[in-house]
């Protein structure tokens, strides 16, 4: 008989239960009674322990079988043995008393008869290098005559096959590992799913990524819908990217059949329909900041939503663990690629779920059961992925799936594990041939036709230097954070790694004129007479995409070309479509250009090569600028171009502007209802404005020419507060900012959004910004 001590520990409410009681409780359980302790919303229960279950083995004599069938057989027979043995034992009747008590006791606390949810929480899972997604069974909707039945059930799944090969990989004795059940109201789930307190795809901690579906959150976790994804700046707690997807299905508690069935949504208005709203995904986000800063680490959280209640009390989180992909990542593997841009065919595009480069050979399997031959190094290309494919993943040197979300099983066991993995591809399994050769780019979340890429020895990973020789982080760390964001210029994408490390928010201005003039070297118009467009488009795009990858997910501000036509001549074949301009610097450039019908067929390869590598190659942090705006109708004609080429604004495609010739200034109100935002070039504004020739030696030596002029700071100012009362941001590109403090601190206090400077006077102008910043603020507080 058990003891009065042993029973009372046998068996706890989830609200005497803390992190540290993992031993007893398993990680699982010990996660839910720490969210309890700060008041986060979790569903009421208690928790079979592992005293529990170790007298149930003791009671059974089952150890010492357990450990000898382990030893002798294979991981699948033994399984199915060990399984067979725990199921047919008894539980102690004291023990069985005691549980079905505590369930009395449950009722009793909600006023109703209650379905419960029966849950594995095994002692090694949920540790910080480890996440044990799906490797033990669940239980939901169980009523009290099937209680006992359940536990024993999920006492068995300590030993499911795809468990014992899981803690193979991760070195943990099965023989050892014991197993504590959690027992729980069941959430009457109207939406369900998980989030991240960070990018699962990038590692970016600016951000919470949220994936919900209908009803309960089998579909999500079990990767077999593609969710609706919310991304949430931690910072401002706004929601910054919404994605819709379709939902084909959704599971539900038929309480007739007593059973979860699957409901078919294809053709229900709720498959295209968000599944949450705006409320609850600002709820969900506040939840998931307060268990992060609580566990002081990123975290990977299940919630659900209950039809029953009202809002907020119907957001429960029913499972919180540490995230472990990007907080534990060992090693690396480099790839190289041996093949150009322009040779890859695209197969199929879908979600970056796990990042990396993989080639190798196809192999198209739908069911796990005919997985026996695939082969180590061969790619997993699949439906949709659970727990029992853990084996075949496992020696897998990608996965590729139709279904699923980036925090889906297939996401999360592949992050784990380090297979580079793209999920939600919708018909990977049918357009991608079984033995065909691939290559899968989880970057971006393409598959492409062929082997291009190929595999360097793995090595240790190094620490990342920075322009100072210490790590990126501890660089980073360095440099205070400012409200103004300081973007940086460029010009050559093969300097970008050289810069990485710098603490810049981005690229606010991408010079495209030396990817033309060095890589490209041809007239546009010339390689479109000779029937070699595509040279132009690849070789752009392949410029483009280095700082686009580089600095991901950092956003890319390009700027279409701005040659003056004497610049173009010098191109190969240009002297034939350029003509001799008086003065080119007024002449034919910027938006002129594009509109015109001589160069408009050569704009249009600029247009393709962005949409590539937004596209194809799924940089989607590219986003484009056009210089030298003069008037209303040959923007809106440049759009229309654009769009035409199947590029239009959107939340995640801003489209610049650049405020350098006047005109821009006085029609800003105009401007801004057609574009995203402005950025100031301040050599051409001040020069325009103040009627002086940059160039001239003369007049500069005499002082005409100041960007701090008070005409040029005025505009600057009317220009920042007219684009705010319209909804557009305001950058500078220009020298000012990094030559003249005082322009940085004028355009700081004139709440300018961002201040674009070459890569010397990053570190000086963040320090600079930052310290204009809390001058602002302490002079609010004196006042």
């Amino acid at each position: 008989m058990i003891v009065e001590a042993l029973l009372k520990d046998a068996i706890l409410d989830i609200t005497k239960l803390r992190k540290d009681m993992i031993e007893l409780a398993g990680g699982k359980g010990a996660n839910l009674g720490e969210l309890v302790s700060f008041d986060i919303r979790v569903p009421p229960g208690f928790v079979i322990t592992s005293k529990a279950y170790s007298y149930f083995v003791s009671y059974n004599n089952l150890q010492s079988k357990i450990k000898s069938i382990l030893e002798e057989k294979d991981s699948a027979t033994a399984s199915e043995e060990i399984k067979k043995l725990i199921i047919s034992s008894q539980i102690p009747p004291d023990l069985e008393n005691a549980i079905l008590s505590y369930y009395d006791e449950l009722v009793k606390k909600v006023g109703k008869e209650v379905l419960v949810a029966v849950r594995s929480s095994a002692t090694a899972e949920d540790m910080e290098n480890a996440s044990f997604a799906g490797q033990q069974d669940t239980y939901l909707n169980v009523s009290r005559n099937e209680l006992i039945q359940k536990v024993k059930e999920v006492w068995a799944s300590l030993f499911n096959d795809r468990a014992i090969e899981y803690r193979k990989v991760k070195g943990i004795d099965s023989s050892t590992v014991e197993m504590a059940v959690i027992v729980q109201k069941m959430v009457n789930s109207r939406s369900a799913g998980v989030m991240f307190t960070l990018h699962p795809s990038t590692g970016d901690t600016r951000y919470i990524v949220i994936e919900s579906s209908w009803g309960l959150g089998e579909a999500v976790v079990g990767g077999k819908v593609t969710p609706d994804e919310i991304v949430v700046d931690k910072s401002t707690l706004k929601i910054v990217e919404t994605r819709v997807s379709h939902k084909i299905l959704k599971f539900i508690y038929n309480p007739q059949k007593k059973e979860n069935e699957e409901i078919d949504l294809s053709n229900s208005p709720d498959a295209d329909k968000i599944s949450i709203s705006d409320d609850e995904a600002i709820e969900l986000a506040k939840l998931a900041l307060k268990i992060e800063e609580h566990y002081k680490r990123p975290m990977d959280i299940e919630w659900a939503i209950d039809a029953d209640l009202k809002f907020p009390d119907n957001v429960f989180i029913v499972q919180a663990r540490a995230e472990t992909f990007w907080s534990a990542k060992k090693e690396v593997k480099e790839e190289k690629e041996v093949t150009s841009v322009e040779n890859r065919k695209v197969l199929v595009r879908g979600l970056a779920a796990s990042p990396g480069i993989a080639s190798g050979t196809a192999r198209v399997i739908l069911d796990v059961k005919e997985s026996d031959n695939f082969k180590k190094g061969d790619i997993l290309i699949t439906r949709m992925t659970d727990p029992d494919w853990v084996p075949v993943m496992k020696i897998a040197s990608a996965i590729v799936t139709d279904e699923g979300g980036i925090t889906s099983h297939a996401a999360i066991v592949s992050r784990e594990l380090g297979i580079p993995a793209i999920v939600g591809t919708k018909e990977g399994t049918k357009v991608i041939r079984d033995g065909q050769e691939i290559t899968v780019d989880a970057t971006r979340g393409i598959v492409y036709e062929g082997r291009i890429v190929e595999e360097v020895e793995e090595q240790k990973p190094q620490v990342t230097q920075g322009v100072s020789g210490i790590s990126r982080d501890t660089l980073m760390s360095l440099y205070p954070i400012t409200a103004t964001k300081i973007y940086m210029n460029l010009g050559q994408p093969d300097i970008i790694e050289k810069y990485v490390d710098l603490p810049f928010d981005g690229i606010g201005l991408m010079r495209i004129e030396f990817i033309v003039s060095e890589w490209i070297k041809y007239h546009p118009l010339y390689l479109i007479k000779i029937g070699k467009p595509e040279e132009f488009v690849d070789k752009l795009a392949d410029g483009v995409s280095r700082v686009a990858t580089a600095i991901y997910p950092r956003p890319v501000v390009v700027r279409f070309s701005d040659f003056k036509t004497n610049e173009y001549r010098r191109l190969i074949g240009g002297e034939e479509f350029e003509p001799e301009e008086r003065n080119p610097m007024l002449g034919w450039r910027g938006v002129s250009r594009y509109v015109s019908p001589q160069y408009e067929p050569a704009f249009r390869l600029e247009v393709k090569a962005i949409r590539k590598v937004r596209e194809e190659m799924g940089l989607k942090n590219v986003w484009v600028m056009f210089p030298f705006v003069r008037t209303e109708w040959e923007l809106k004609k440049a759009l229309k171009i654009m769009e035409d080429e199947g590029l239009q604004r959107s939340k995640d495609f801003k489209v610049w502007i650049m405020a350098e010739v006047p005109s821009v200034i006085v029609l800003a109100d105009v401007f801004a209802k057609i574009v995203d935002g402005f950025s100031i070039g301040s050599n051409d504004l001040a020069q325009l404005t103040l009627g002086v020739d940059r160039d001239s030696e003369i007049l500069g030596r005499m002082g005409y020419y100041d960007e701090r002029d008070p005409a040029v700071l005025r505009s600057m100012k009317k220009l920042i507060r007219i684009a705010h009362k319209h909804g557009a941001t305001v950058s500078i590109c220009g020298q000012a900012p990094s030559v003249y403090p005082e322009v940085a601190e004028f355009l700081v206090r004139s709440g300018i959004d961002s201040i674009s400077v070459n890569p010397d006077a990053v570190i000086s102008t963040r320090r600079s910004v930052a310290s204009i910043e809390q001058k602002i603020m302490l002079e609010k507080l004196r006042k």
